[in-house]
């Protein structure tokens, strides 16, 4: 395995550059064909250019296309245990470089260091888990009248597309290749044009890990790449992890040649804290469900609704703790909260704080612009984190998904009129109660309209349970058992023992 990139002694904040090829095909790093188009990638904490991300073009998306196709010839003939024994190689080679691997999705992505080693861990074990499941992968045996039978197989699908997000770049290449590769299928993924530094790593280790060539390719790539991806007669399945507008897209153009489609899109999940609720958890639970990532996650819990008899407590509970939330350079241990991905994605949170001024809310705390001490970060994109009051359901910021630390907090009376309230939105990604009332937790769980209940918790994501969308947040799941059935598919086949009983 080339180790230029994961060699990263002494890397701190401000200090790196990113030279190598980023696109992977064919077993080896690929350079890019033509340097035109060139877009610049940043590194949030600081502003520089980290490197240059150069689009594929469609030569270059059928070669790697063509090159998984070749390795799922190979991968889909092996039995599961063969496949499992390469996946949990390849888990074992990321749990023996997390750090690097954390480091540099840190310099890429933004997000505090301690946030990105919890997140190379879950690519690990999402990796494992699947690995555990490719022996397990099995049809049924039907027996039919007269001695004939029929059984069912469950076969891959071919070359499955990853498109992922830029605020979990690694762990969603493992998230979307797992279960793939677990059912014999090759992946060719293109990650965030912001973030396409870690994605080839990945695909470096699966092939440290002994997978066939090309088995999973990495093309680099913004919109135009992510369309021949869609587009392209060779794609079985696209996965596509983003924004709401964007799957609509990547779903029509997959529609023109009926491929399979997994979306995973945003949300603007509810909150539903009850005045029996154990107070201090949630407290805690509000923070990690706003402020995880900088807030730029999609199942965040960012319509937090509270009983109005425990809102003068929460509320000076909650702003207490957001304001002590140590923001600052990502790398250090200490802090809890790096920079937004880009300055653009800045600017827009920043202007719905300012919209939510306008239109009545009221700033509890944070929600400006923030410049740490140390010099070398004053180009950054920081922000402090928002706790916005005096909220209605009417309010853009309460709304639409904002994709940044900015926490709306609305009062509600009784369960009835919140879990009304609570669905009444496009989204359905992930909801949240707080109650010490068991019977009331599995009522509202029941009531939500979302593909993830949290009860006294929030915004955990184990791989053995399926995570995805209802309404307009998308569907398919990924992890859990589940997740199989969307990268598989089933051939049933009749077997006749006597003579045909033909009607002609």
């Amino acid at each position: 395995m080339e180790q230029s990139n994961l060699d990263l002694p002494g890397t701190a904040t401000g200090t790196m550059v990113v030279t190598e090829p980023l696109n992977f095909w064919g077993g080896q790093r690929v350079k890019p064909r033509q340097q035109a188009n060139a877009e610049p990638v940043f590194e949030p904490a600081t502003g520089r250019v980290l490197c240059q991300m150069f689009p594929c073009g469609s030569e270059e998306v059928d070669e790697a296309i063509k090159s998984a196709h070749s390795a799922y010839l190979k991968w889909s003939k092996m039995a599961g245990m063969e496949r499992a024994r390469i996946m949990l190689e390849a888990a074992r080679i990321i749990r023996e470089k997390r750090d690097k691997i954390a480091k540099l999705e840190v310099i890429n992505n933004g997000k505090s260091i301690t946030e990105a080693v919890v997140d190379i861990d879950v690519a690990w074990q999402c990796i494992e888990y699947y690995a555990g499941m490719a022996a397990t992968l099995a049809g049924q045996h039907v027996q039919l009248p007269g001695g004939a039978f029929a059984y069912t197989r469950r076969e891959a699908l071919g070359v499955c597309v990853g498109i992922g997000a830029f605020n979990y770049p690694f762990q969603i290449a493992a998230w979307k290749s797992a279960p793939a590769l677990a059912c014999g299928n090759a992946m060719v993924f293109k990650p965030s044009p912001m973030t396409p530094v870690t994605a080839v790593l990945l695909a470096e280790i699966y092939k440290e890990a002994g997978v066939p060539e090309g088995l999973f390719c990495v093309v680099q790539g913004g919109a135009d790449t992510g369309s021949l991806l869609c587009h392209h007669p060779g794609v079985a399945k696209v996965s596509f992890t983003g924004s709401v507008p964007t799957g609509k897209k990547v779903m029509e153009m997959s529609a023109k040649s009926v491929k399979h489609v997994t979306l995973e899109l945003g949300g603007k999940s509810p909150l539903l804290i009850f005045k029996d609720c154990e107070l201090e958890n949630a407290v805690k639970g509000a923070l990690m469900a706003n402020f995880l990532t900088q807030g730029q996650v999609c199942c965040n819990g960012t319509r937090v609704y509270v009983q109005r008899e425990i809102m003068p407590q929460f509320l000076e509970e909650v702003v207490k703790r957001t304001k002590v939330i140590p923001v600052g350079d990502p790398l250090l241990d200490d802090t809890r909260m790096g920079a937004l991905i880009s300055k653009p994605q800045l600017d827009k949170v920043l202007a719905y704080v300012n919209q939510a001024k306008k239109e009545g809310a009221r700033v509890l705390c944070g929600g400006d612009p923030f410049v740490p001490s140390d010099p070398k970060l004053k180009g950054g994109y920081f922000m402090s984190p928002c706790v916005l009051d005096n909220c209605r359901d009417d309010m853009t910021c309460v709304k639409e998904e904002i994709f940044g630390p900015v926490m709306s907090v609305l009062p509600f009376d009784t369960e009835e009129e919140v879990i009304q309230r609570a669905n009444n939105s496009p989204f359905g990604l992930a909801s949240g109660v707080f109650t010490r009332d068991i019977s009331r937790a599995h009522r509202v769980a029941e009531n939500l309209q979302a593909g993830t209940c949290f009860i006294n918790n929030y915004n955990i994501s184990p791989v053995e349970v399926p995570f995805g969308g209802y309404k307009m947040s998308g569907f398919g799941r990924e992890n859990g058992q589940v997740t199989i059935e969307y990268y598989s598919q089933l051939k049933t086949v009749v077997v006749e023992m006597g003579d045909v009983d033909s009607l002609f």
